[in-house]
């Protein structure tokens, strides 16, 4: 990333024509005559073409060529509409990115990104999709992230009451560190309540698989995850118990609507092309239908947040505003995770195979048994394969895969094959897949690789993981927008998967698409033979 910080200046490279050399040695006086051996050429003598720019570091060796950015953005409202279908049903989203990077020989490139009309003003992005040139979205020295949370759109703020959520402010802005702060005394003020509660709200999970296994021979990880993960965020968060109040069980499915208000213009339901085009790509949804919905919530959240809307005020901020800020973190940022990152990895542990989950079992078993039967974040540090697998799952498939910025700069940013100049005002956008599987950064990057992480080798690759919005060896601060919940994400996603084998041998699973994460089914579960 050094480099990509580089001026732009550049060095041309210059070569003299050896005719011309000849030529001058030639000339002498009249009055002396010297032979040159006439040289003959071969081949025909090629017409001179000046080498590529090249970019140069701080000691003056020539490194990639300085290229301009390929691609473009088509004819106006033509070409995003025509990328917009591409992206969701012509070729899809992963075959659309390929399809230009092959177009093109380059993982920078313009495009345009959905929605586009007529929802979004501008749909010109400049696309980074490999490893090295992606992790210039985190720097906010250069990249400004003012209400870029969604994309080339906004939605609107009467989704949120009114208010500009955290995750809309660009860390320049006064609110955000104090909001921010508020998320961190969140976590920081309830952090012993995580296990317990994780523990009892993924205890009744398992109950409700079991039965319904015994009862229809299959049942849907995800509808068990949602009611689960709502419950343990709440009552780990705020102490309050879902069901033992006015929102009672309903809380899942009103956030589920409530979010596809926001992200339906870049989500596909898989209804009819035309049907999902005029639905939620072209128009907005208007937010008045679930006011209802989003108040219920609100009224819950207000009701069971006492204590930290106290401590916003002493941060200087309203009641009302933290409220709404703590529904978001709960209900978009926390349980939209869950929601989309659980039933991933479950699939890819699923898929692995029974020696990976007797391999698991085996390890978080002995790590139990070894701390004196009781789980503890001792205990989980000493398994290390239960670690790498969740990390790999984070890296195979990021909960949120598209991330934006906005130059505020020019500035240069460096691919593995050349670097490219960017203006400032220009929207940059980075499919994160597509950089934590970077061939040139992972090997075997297209494939779930269970230890990968292990050991020194294995950790020296922890800063390719960017699911947080940065690096996972950087933390989260104030001043840079990676995610306040980084190290609890991390913590919960560990826990499912050590709570999963302390009471499994192995389990089988059947998967199917989904707007948000994968649809599991759970076909099987063998019990804790040792």
């Amino acid at each position: 990333m050094a480099s990509s910080s580089l001026p732009f200046s550049s060095i041309h490279l210059q070569f003299v024509s050896p005719n011309k050399s000849l030529s001058k040695s030639a000339t002498t006086s009249t009055s002396r005559r010297v032979v040159v051996p006439r040289i003959k050429a071969s081949v025909s003598e090629k017409p001179y073409v000046p080498a590529p720019a090249v970019s140069v570091s701080d000691n003056g060796e020539a490194k990639l060529p300085v290229k301009k950015i390929p691609g473009n953005y088509g004819v106006p409202l033509v070409g995003p509409l025509k990328d917009r279908l591409d992206y969701f049903y012509n070729q899809g989203r992963d075959e659309f990115f390929k399809s230009k990077i092959q177009k093109y020989h380059s993982t920078v490139f313009r495009t345009n990104m959905p929605p586009g009309p007529f929802i979004s003003q501008n749909s010109k992005v400049v696309a980074l999709l490999d490893g090295k040139s992606f992790p210039v979205l985190f720097d906010v020295s250069k990249v400004e992230k003012k209400d870029l949370f969604t994309g080339t759109y906004m939605p609107s703020t009467d989704l949120t009451g009114g208010y500009r959520i955290l995750s809309y402010l660009d860390p320049s802005e006064p609110k955000h560190a104090r909001l921010k702060q508020l998320m961190f005394f969140l976590l920081k003020s309830r952090r012993d309540q995580v296990i317990p509660e994780f523990q009892a709200s993924y205890s009744e999970l398992f109950e409700t698989l079991e039965k319904e296994l015994g009862e229809k021979g299959k049942s849907s990880f995800p509808t068990a995850n949602d009611q689960a993960g709502f419950n343990f965020l709440c009552r780990a968060f705020f102490g309050t118990n879902p069901r033992d109040t006015k929102l009672g069980t309903d809380g899942p499915s009103l956030i589920s609507k409530w979010v596809l208000f926001q992200l339906g213009p870049v989500l596909s339901l898989g209804l009819p092309k035309y049907v999902e085009e005029l639905l939620i790509h072209t128009f907005p949804l208007p937010p008045a239908l679930v006011k209802k919905d989003y108040q219920r919530l609100y009224e819950f959240f207000y009701e069971s947040s006492g204590s930290f809307q106290d401590e916003a005020e002493k941060m200087g901020i309203s009641r009302e505003e933290a409220c709404h800020n703590l529904l978001f973190a709960t209900c978009f940022n926390s349980f939209g995770g869950m929601k989309i990152f659980f039933p991933n990895m479950l699939k890819w542990i699923g898929r692995a195979g029974v020696k990976l989950h007797t391999e698991l079992a085996t390890e978080i078993r002995s790590a139990i048994r070894s701390n004196g039967g009781k789980l503890t974040m001792a205990a989980m540090e000493q398994m290390p394969l239960m670690k790498s697998v969740v990390y790999e799952a984070l890296r195979i498939e990021p909960p949120v895969p598209l991330q934006y910025g906005k130059a505020k700069k020019d500035f240069l940013i460096e691919s593995h094959d050349a670097v490219f100049k960017v203006k400032e005002g220009e929207m940059l956008f980075g499919f994160q897949p597509f950089a934590t599987k970077d061939p040139k950064i992972f090997e075997r990057s297209q494939e779930f690789v269970a230890d990968r992480f292990i050991g020194d080798d294995g950790e020296k690759l922890l800063k390719h993981v960017l699911w947080s919005n940065g690096p996972e060896t950087q933390q989260s601060t104030l001043g840079n927008k990676q995610c306040a919940g980084k190290d609890f994400v991390v913590l919960m996603s560990r826990l499912l998967v050590v709570e999963l084998f302390r009471r499994y041998d192995s389990f089988d699973i059947e998967v199917g698409k989904s707007a948000l994460g994968a649809a599991v089914t759970v076909t099987s579960l063998k019990r804790a033979s040792f």
